[in-house]
């Protein structure tokens, strides 16, 4: 099966697992989904990930992170999509809830937070937002 949002679709599966309050996902694996993953959980908005081989596939398995029974992302928004890129300097990156949230970047350094992104003063792709 070929999806034309891959990222769109895990950002939609991890919505869907809050809503039922799954304590984890499980969706097909890429490079970038795991470093997606990496920066969810770094700064907090996961416990954990791992990568599995089921049936000649790797799958991305997400544990969800809960505050008294409330999911600790409010918020996933994809911002850039296979039919809109939006792009941002380094001066342009949007502060995403008043610092409370991240917006996360994709980057010619890498995939990385705003936040570090302002740091090393490079721009690139917004993929999405998370609070």
């Amino acid at each position: 099966m070929s999806l034309s949002d891959p990222i769109g679709d895990m950002i939609a599966r991890v919505k869907n697992a809050q809503s039922r309050s799954h304590k984890k996902v499980e969706l097909p694996s890429s490079k970038f989904k795991t470093k997606i993953a990496d920066i969810l959980k770094n700064e907090g908005f996961i416990k954990d990930f791992k990568i599995d081989a089921k049936d000649n596939k790797s799958v991305l398995s997400l544990e969800l992170k809960y505050h008294s029974g409330n999911p600790v992302i409010s918020a996933f928004e994809r911002v850039s999509k296979p039919g809109r890129r939006i792009f941002s300097s380094a001066d342009g990156l949007p502060k995403i809830n008043n610092g409370l949230g991240i917006a996360i970047i994709s980057t010619p350094k890498g995939v990385m937070t705003d936040i570090d992104a302002r740091k090393e003063r490079v721009g690139g792709e917004i993929i999405c937002k998370v609070f």
